[in-house]
């Protein structure tokens, strides 16, 4: 993939969720989240498993990336559960090991949250599918340190782009790299009719404060 592919990717990545319904946006009927906060945003990348051009754009986009930003990586990690599949993907493009990462270790057998073959020192990328608070996404990449490895990276299909994710991605000293973005998603929507040019506004304040949109 060229640099000017990879520049063009932000908003090929968001046609292809709104195209197959992975991401939908109602500035005006808000979803609501498990934490009571009202969204203009839902996103589902687990529908991408279901449509081969769109997840092998994605492991295309996300194995530039690794090429590029971390050409001594030695591992693929998928986050579970959303990142598990893109990981095998990339992992298979790039001819490296995959890992998964589970949100905690199991409660029985070999009680492993990382599973996989790795070594202490090996240099590993984590795969996730979304980011919004990042807190997740952070659990697994510490584990993947304290487990001995280095964490060169995350990368995500998508993020909100949340200012307290990126400043939680800061404070670990881990670095974070999207294939698309709210700001993407947002002009690709006015672009193709999806949402009005008037609400554009009223769905950049959501990003600014989400506990405040729609009540």
């Amino acid at each position: 993939m060229s640099t000017t592919e990879l520049a063009q990717l932000p908003a090929e990545i968001a046609r292809g969720l709104l195209s197959i319904n992975a991401v939908a946006l109602r500035p005006h009927e808000p979803f609501t989240w498990t934490s009571g906060i009202k969204s203009p945003i839902y996103c589902d990348n687990r529908l991408t498993m279901s449509y081969p051009a769109i997840r092998d754009l994605i492991a295309e986009g996300f194995a530039a990336i690794i090429r590029e930003k971390y050409p001594d990586c030695q591992a693929v990690a998928g986050i579970a559960t959303g990142g598990i599949p893109h990981a095998a993907w990339v992992a298979h493009k790039l001819n490296l090991p995959m890992l998964y990462v589970r949100d905690k270790a199991k409660g029985h057998g070999k009680t492993n949250q990382i599973e996989g073959h790795y070594a202490p020192g090996q240099k590993v990328v984590l795969i996730e599918d979304l980011i919004s608070t990042g807190g997740s996404s952070l659990k697994a990449a510490v584990a993947v340190r304290e487990a001995g490895c280095e964490v060169q990276g995350v990368v995500a299909i998508f993020t909100y782009q949340f200012q307290n994710a990126l400043d939680a991605f800061a404070a670990e000293d881990i670095p974070l790299d999207t294939l698309s973005n709210y700001s993407a998603l947002i002009k690709v929507a006015v672009e193709s009719g999806a949402i009005r040019e008037e609400d554009v506004a009223l769905l950049q304040s959501w990003r600014e404060n989400p506990s405040a949109f729609g009540v």
